[in-house]
């Protein structure tokens, strides 16, 4: 398979898991971790409200998946694909697991912290080199977010 097919496959496979945390009152936000192989090793999807967990992203969800099934908290080699740009907490989280890729798809303008408003990947506290790959599907991820929001901000039960 073509890398860019690659990429927008399996960020497919992550907006298929966003869209379902939106079925589930999430913010749609999915995230899919593959091997270097090319094999599916975890997906994760928020569930900060069905968890009432403020760590329960989607990036955090699929890390832990990853980890178990991997037997080891360092996942070199593999790479993350997610649907928003990762937050602070989620850049670091990355970090920690020494991901060789990231690949996102619609920049966060309020929490971005890879590109948008901090970039935590570089600098003095970014031990470990981690390459990004930005904007895969970006118009769906955009999308499918902004949809979300506008009919949150529409519903008057929320």
């Amino acid at each position: 398979m073509h890398f860019v097919t690659n990429h927008r496959h399996w960020m497919g496979l992550a907006l298929q898991i966003a869209d379902q945390a939106a079925q589930e009152g999430e913010v749609p936000v999915g995230a899919v971790i593959v091997t270097s192989g090319g094999e599916l090793l975890a997906t994760g999807a928020n569930r900060r409200e069905q968890d009432h967990d403020p760590t329960a992203h989607a990036e955090i969800i699929a890390l832990r998946a990853a980890g178990h099934r991997h037997q080891d908290w360092r996942l070199e080699g593999c790479t993350l694909y997610v649907t928003l740009e990762p937050c602070a907490m989620c850049a670091s989280a990355i970090l920690q697991a020494r991901l060789r890729l990231l690949v996102y798809g619609a920049d966060d303008s309020r929490a971005g912290a890879i590109q948008s408003v901090l970039n935590l990947t570089v600098g003095p506290a970014a031990f470990h080199r981690l390459q990004v790959i930005a904007g895969v599907e970006e118009q769906a991820c955009r999308r499918m977010l902004s949809g979300w929001f506008a009919q949150k901000r529409a519903s008057p039960d929320d």
